[in-house]
C-alpha cells in the first residue's frame, strides 16, 4: 500500500462529498469544535490548485488545503484529516511537507498560520518552525473570522472578544527562518574544515569556487 501524495486537480472532485463527511465525523469522535466545510468548498480547494491530497489504489486517504487572508499577506494549512484506515503510514507528516513546498511555490512570502485543537498537528507545525502566538497576531480579515462560525465553540470566541479560543495560534515566519542560515550537514564538516584552511592559506581561487561553504561555517 504506498499513497500518491499530491496537489488536488478537477480529476479529484469526485472526492469532496467524502471529505467533508470525513471532517464531521472526525469533529464528533473527537468531541472539539472544527469549523465545517462544504463541498463546494473543497471543489474550489482542488480546481485553484491550493490543496492536497493523498490516494491509495485510487481511493483518498488524506487531504489538506491552504486558505489565504490579506491579501495572501497570511496563509493558513488547514483541514489536514487521514482517514482513520490510512493512518501508521506517515500521511500526515507527508501532507504537511507537500503543503509546505505548495505555498512557498505559490505564496513565498506570506506568513503561514494555524489554529488547531490537534497535539499531532500542534507537535507537526512545532518540527516545522511555528511558534505559538496571540489571537492578536493573526490575520485581521473578517473572512477568516468567518471560517470559526460553523464551529461549536465559536460562542466562546465572541465572549472573548477573539482573543482566546480552544485552538492553539500557531505561527511561521518565512523571513525570520530565512534570516539563520541553516546548519551543514554531519557530513560537511570535514569538508568545510579543508576549506577554511585553503581561506587560512589565502588560496584564492579554490576559496571562492566554494565561498557558499565558508558562508554557513562562519
Amino acid at each position: 500500500m504506498v499513497p500518491l501524495v499530491e496537489a488536488a486537480n478537477a480529476s479529484h472532485t469526485h472526492f469532496a462529498k467524502s471529505i467533508c463527511t470525513a471532517y464531521r465525523e472526525s469533529a464528533k469522535r473527537r468531541g472539539t469544535g472544527i469549523a465545517q466545510r462544504n463541498e463546494d468548498f473543497i471543489i474550489a480547494k482542488m480546481k485553484a490548485g491550493d490543496a492536497i491530497i493523498a490516494t491509495v489504489d485510487g481511493t483518498w486517504a488524506g487531504f489538506t488545503y491552504i486558505n489565504t487572508y490579506d491579501d495572501a499577506d497570511y496563509v493558513a494549512h488547514s483541514g489536514l484529516i487521514v482517514l482513520p484506515k490510512f493512518r501508521g503510514l506517515g500521511l500526515s507528516k507527508q501532507l504537511k511537507h507537500r503543503i509546505f513546498v505548495l505555498t512557498e511555490e505559490k505564496y513565498p512570502d506570506a506568513a503561514i498560520f494555524g489554529i488547531t485543537t490537534s497535539a499531532a498537528v500542534m507537535k507537526m507545525n512545532t518540527e516545522l518552525g511555528y511558534k505559538p502566538v496571540t489571537y492578536a497576531e493573526l490575520p485581521a480579515s473578517e473572512s477568516f473570522w468567518d471560517g470559526c462560525k460553523s464551529c461549536p465553540n465559536y460562542k466562546i470566541l465572541q465572549e472573548k472578544n477573539r482573543k482566546m479560543c480552544m485552538c492553539t495560534a500557531l505561527l511561521y515566519l518565512p523571513r525570520e527562518a530565512k534570516k539563520t542560515p541553516p546548519k551543514p550537514a554531519p557530513t560537511d564538516v570535514a569538508k568545510l574544515a579543508a576549506l577554511e584552511r585553503l581561506y587560512r592559506e589565502k588560496r584564492t581561487e579554490q576559496v571562492e569556487q566554494v565561498a557558499d561553504y565558508i558562508a554557513l561555517a562562519n
